[in-house]
């Protein structure tokens, strides 16, 4: 008998028993998965003009809301920090973060372009659970547009299933779109090294029938292509992908479906899905060469693809939910 099947007696004070080992072990897990949500970034640590204190470092052992107040906390002392530095620009932004007041960070690092890891719903009771993955010129200091597209998916989703849970997991520094960095997959290599071990903590902390869905936007694709993936995430979703450097889906590290799809008006169409040497990403997943199962995205642009009422935002809420299967574009 382990631990996670956890009735080490019978009769009410053997299910006591078994539901404090229960959550002593969950919390030993939410301690690893705060762990695995954010390693201290290179380059904010030698981003001096970005002033922050170190993350917040909760107890091994402690609850969930523990964890979201101590990081809540480290906010607002960033946010006073950048303002103090004359930092205005983003002294407001984090203000703004630290405003929404029942935020639930599993982490946050104010230094440098920063990084945060975000929880919209319980976590802990969800059995549908989305990672989005964000792509380029994703930081501190545009946050609030990454974090307005999973507020718009956890309600979407809640609307129909109420143990839905969605992380916005800003856990590596995203290129700029305008840099040569954006055209090669070294950033995506580092950032997919932090990925993976987050979705394993994420998968031991959830209830043992959820699944698991990985939504990546962008430079986010490239991400999410070189990240292996466990037996709980069930879907891998590419949007607004320049390609992921393999040729086909089932090159990717992952047994789950894969998915792919681009907005109408989206500008990556228009770019070359090619590779040469180490710079581009080659094959549009989009292609029915590519292997990947299409969705409707609609007629958005790059960054509406969880926009409210959208084509996209529903098609992607059915893939999570598994119901039904999304149409074909």
């Amino acid at each position: 008998m382990t631990l996670l099947e956890g009735r080490p007696g019978e009769g009410p004070e053997g299910r006591r028993t078994a539901g404090r080992l229960r959550g002593r072990l969950r919390r030993t897990l939410l301690a690893g998965l705060i762990a695995a949500a954010v390693a201290v970034p290179v380059s904010a640590a030698a981003s001096p003009d970005v002033p922050a204190p170190i993350p917040a470092s909760p107890a091994e052992g402690a609850a969930p809301r523990e964890v979201y107040a101590a990081n809540l906390g480290n906010v607002a002392e960033a946010a006073r920090m950048a303002r103090d530095a004359a930092r205005t620009g983003r002294a407001d932004r984090l203000h703004a973060m630290e405003a929404e007041g029942a935020a639930q960070f599993l982490a946050f690092d104010g230094r440098g372009r920063g990084r945060a890891v975000e929880v919209f719903g319980d976590l802990e009771t969800a059995d549908r659970i989305t990672v989005l993955v964000p792509g380029s010129d994703t930081s501190l200091d545009t946050y609030q547009r990454f974090r307005a597209g999973a507020v718009s998916l956890q309600q979407r989703l809640k609307a129909e299933h109420a143990r839905s849970a969605v992380v916005a997991w800003l856990g590596y520094d995203t290129p700029g779109t305008i840099s040569a960095t954006v055209l090669t997959a070294d950033r995506a290599q580092e950032a997919a090294a932090e990925l993976a071990p987050f979705l394993r903590r994420l998968e031991q902390l959830s209830v043992p029938e959820a699944r698991v869905s990985l939504l990546c936007h962008s430079y986010g694709t490239v991400v999410c292509a070189r990240t292996a993936t466990g037996p709980k995430v069930g879907d891998l979703v590419l949007y607004g992908s320049p390609g992921t450097g393999a040729a086909s889906a089932a090159e990717l590290p992952t047994g789950a479906r894969v998915w792919a799809g681009r907005g109408g008006d989206d500008w990556i169409g228009r770019v070359p899905h090619v590779r040469v040497g180490a710079v581009g990403f080659g094959t549009d997943p989009v292609v029915p060469a590519f292997g990947a199962r299409a969705f409707a995205a609609g007629p958005g642009g790059h960054s509406d693809y969880l926009k409210p009422g959208t084509e996209s935002l529903d098609s992607l809420a059915r893939i999570v939910l598994g119901t039904p299967e999304a149409p074909r574009a």
